[in-house]
């Protein structure tokens, strides 16, 4: 799925009870993440939900590294915006990541006025992680 299939399906759904199902639907389609990496380091702090984000780096594709990312949370509304975030970000190069305002796709689908501000300030922790994990990579490729 890609974020222009995101936005379609959002702009498809009028109210925001079928816009919640449809993000509870996204966050089933997380690939599972194993127990093991449910630990205090992959652990997203600032989120009033369990939230987990398990970061791999991919250096196969020859000159720029990918992060390639596994997320799970306790909350389903918000596997789901872990499921919006990876689409935006999972399998990205650094700059990609750094170049991408993951906040104004959230707030062009809408969810700045829907979401509490504890989900909010979750959202904005887990963009910051994945941010800093783009920074840290793209120092270690210098």
């Amino acid at each position: 799925m890609t974020i222009d299939e995101i936005r379609d399906n959002f702009a498809l759904l009028d109210d925001w009870d079928d816009r919640y199902r449809y993000v509870i639907e996204l966050g089933r389609t997380l690939h599972p993440m194993p127990e093991a990496e449910h630990s205090a380091a992959n652990k997203v702090l600032g989120c009033a939900s369990q939230v987990w984000l398990s970061k791999q780096i991919d250096r196969s594709r020859g000159n720029a590294p990918r992060l390639n990312y596994l997320g799970d949370s306790d909350a389903h509304i918000v596997r789901g915006l872990i499921a919006i975030l990876l689409t935006l970000y999972s399998g990205h190069t650094p700059q990609d990541i750094l170049a991408t305002d993951a906040l104004a796709v959230f707030d062009g689908l809408g969810f700045r006025a829907h979401l509490t501000p504890q989900r909010s300030n979750g959202l904005r922790a887990m963009v910051e992680r994945i941010r800093s994990d783009a920074r840290e990579a793209l120092a270690a490729a210098s």
